[in-house]
């Protein structure tokens, strides 16, 4: 799913108030961005997608200075974060505790 700047208070601060949410801040022409897809998807959370050329004003917020960047949250708060492209078992390894 994708959010925007205008959802991103609804879809993940208030949604991850009772399940973890982890976002994907990526760009259509980010080609690691594209590669590590398949892993996120495979995470036994919701993953979300915001494009960072889209909503640069959330990415800054986090602040998203490279992607990917991807950003666990819980609790209405970010808690963890991956930058770069990295393999499956990095995510879990990372996102344990809120998996």
């Amino acid at each position: 799913m994708d959010v925007t700047t205008a959802t991103f208070e609804l879809e993940v601060i208030e949604g991850s108030k009772t399940l973890p949410v982890v976002v994907d801040f990526w760009a259509p022409w980010c080609g690691p961005c594209k590669a590590i897809e398949p892993a996120l998807e495979e995470l036994p959370v919701e993953v979300v997608k915001l494009d960072i050329d889209a909503n640069p004003r959330t990415a800054a917020r986090y602040g998203v200075l490279s992607i990917p960047t991807v950003i666990l949250f819980a609790n209405g708060e970010p808690r963890e974060t991956v930058h770069g492209a990295r393999p499956k078992k990095h995510f879990e390894k990372v996102f344990a505790p809120y998996l």
